[in-house]
């Protein structure tokens, strides 16, 4: 694989590059190279312009390379332009991230998940398929001839699957809400782990709940929510879940086709927002994921930022609470342990007062505590 890392305009990700070539890796790619680019705006045929195209063929094709990854989401006459130009492969960065899902799911509700996700891709590139029968149709029947009526009967078996799968999900998220419902009884505080993939969500999941999650030092190492008690100290318990990481671009129909899966984190009542403080892009890949907390309906939730693998940056743990007391940021390890008392009683603390919140029939105010939280 041959990799294009792309940022346009005023775009700032200092670790583009570095993320795309973990993103092809952990797809089981081998990258041969990478070319970096920048460009003010997009060039509406082949993204980055002909010029470019042809320096990136001669590039990867030296390197016997036979495909092209870009880490930028394509539009389907980009991409077949591309592919016309080079004679190689190309997928952007929404195929990408649909491959690594498409691999790692592992329970039927994340294969059924990502499978929609797929195919409602593919269904604005199904004429690629195809494209070797169009020149037949100029002289061929006013219907268009073969390759028409087979790109038709390929978007109405799609459009059956599609149908069939979000019936079967829909069927699935009863099931979860009623499970979610049933915990919300138990009247515990519902706690999500939230944040950019790789910054060690599960890892810390499997410290708080002594569970035994799959984890490991990998991009979307883990996507399916799994939800755990989690003792907090002084006869407090909470239930914890650990959800999928979010990530930049991460693809409009990952989102829509994991909408009951990302309930977790809209429907809880506190999220950690776990960060990896040993990157150099926190701050971008914060912003990334308040973008997608929105997107889901999840921006207004009481939150506190778990500035995670201080063992990696060589910070020591610590507190921050606002100017009322109430916690909005603690540094821990989850690899070594340390600051995992400070966030325990962190999430202690807010267990007990909304707890005297619904026992006083005090409703809480999300605005104001979000509005003290961004101060």
């Amino acid at each position: 694989m041959w990799l294009v890392s792309v940022l346009i305009g005023r775009d700032i990700y200092r670790d583009a590059a570095q993320e795309l070539s973990e993103l092809a890796s952990s797809c089981g790619y081998d990258v041969l190279g990478l070319t970096e680019a920048k460009r003010d705006r997009p060039d509406p045929k082949t993204f980055l312009g002909s010029g470019k195209i042809e320096e990136i063929k001669e590039e990867a094709t030296a390197c016997g390379a036979q495909a092209l990854i870009f880490d930028v989401a394509l539009s389907p006459a980009q991409q077949r332009n591309i592919e016309k130009a080079t004679n190689l492969l190309v997928w952007d960065r929404t195929n990408l991230i649909l491959e690594i899902f498409r691999q790692r799911a592992k329970t039927r509700e994340g294969q059924l998940q990502v499978e929609l996700a797929r195919l409602t891709h593919l269904s604005t590139r199904l004429v690629r398929g195809w494209s070797h029968l169009e020149r037949q149709r100029g002289g061929l029947s006013k219907t268009g001839g073969p390759g028409e009526k087979q790109l038709e009967l390929d978007r109405r078996m799609l459009g059956s699957r599609v149908k069939a799968l979000k019936e079967q999900l829909k069927k699935l998220e009863k099931q979860r809400n009623t499970q979610r419902k049933s915990r919300q009884k138990g009247d515990l505080l519902t706690v999500a782990l939230v944040g950019y993939t790789n910054a060690g969500k599960s890892t810390l999941f499997n410290r708080l709940t002594r569970s035994g999650v799959y984890a490991a030092d990998q991009l979307f190492a883990t996507l399916d929510t799994t939800a755990r008690r989690c003792y907090v100290g002084e006869d407090t318990e909470v239930v914890l879940s650990d959800t999928v990481g979010f990530i930049r671009g991460l693809p409009h129909q990952l989102i829509e086709a994991f909408k009951s899966t990302l309930d977790e984190a809209a429907q809880a009542d506190l999220l950690l927002h776990v960060i990896d403080s040993s990157n150099i892009a926190q701050e971008e890949q914060i912003s990334e994921v308040n973008k997608v907390l929105e997107e889901i309906g999840a921006k207004d939730i009481p939150r506190i930022l778990v500035y995670n693998k201080l063992d990696a940056s060589g910070k020591p743990p610590f507190l921050t609470s606002d100017d009322s007391g109430r916690p909005i940021a603690v540094g821990v390890s989850a690899q070594t342990g340390e600051g995992l008392d400070l966030l325990k009683d962190a999430i202690r603390e807010i267990a007990v007062a909304e707890h005297e919140k619904v026992q006083t029939g005090e409703e809480p105010d999300n605005e104001d505590w979000l509005a003290e939280f961004e101060r």
